[in-house]
């Protein structure tokens, strides 16, 4: 059972804000992405076909975080069960970006590029294991 009493109320809208500004950060980057080609120039060859595998599950991902996050702000445990499991997701999210990035030069095509790449990966992991920490009070095995 997840503990809620430890988590104060200021944690846990704060943690209720932080999923909702990344599913609406998860939807913007793909609108954006869509409508005015996000990428960076020049794009590494595999580049369009590794981002063009993500919009279903960030979509997915964005809803869990958008129903997470209102569920935590009405203070209903299902947020955060929702929260761990979007959790765990971030974080694999932006591991595997940055693995991306590493390995076919992404960071290095300019400044920008490397500043929004690395502010993206920081945010998927950290945010994940902010939440994990939150939320993460199991008792038992």
């Amino acid at each position: 059972m997840i503990q809620d009493a430890p988590i104060s109320p200021g944690q846990n809208a704060l943690a209720a804000i932080l999923m909702l500004a990344t599913a609406l950060g998860l939807t913007i980057f793909w609108i954006l992405f869509f409508t005015v080609g996000l990428a960076p120039d020049p794009a590494p060859e595999c580049y369009l076909v590794f981002e063009h595998s993500f919009p279903l599950p960030d979509s997915f991902l964005a809803l869990a975080f958008f129903i997470a996050g209102v569920l935590r702000l009405k203070k209903r445990r299902e947020g955060a069960v929702l929260a761990l499991a979007s959790a765990g997701a971030l974080i694999f999210l932006g591991v595997l970006d940055f693995s991306f990035n590493i390995q076919n030069g992404v960071y290095a095509v300019s400044t920008f590029d490397l500043a929004a790449n690395a502010f993206i990966n920081v945010w998927c992991v950290g945010l994940g294991l902010f939440l994990i920490k939150t939320f993460g009070g199991f008792r038992g095995c």
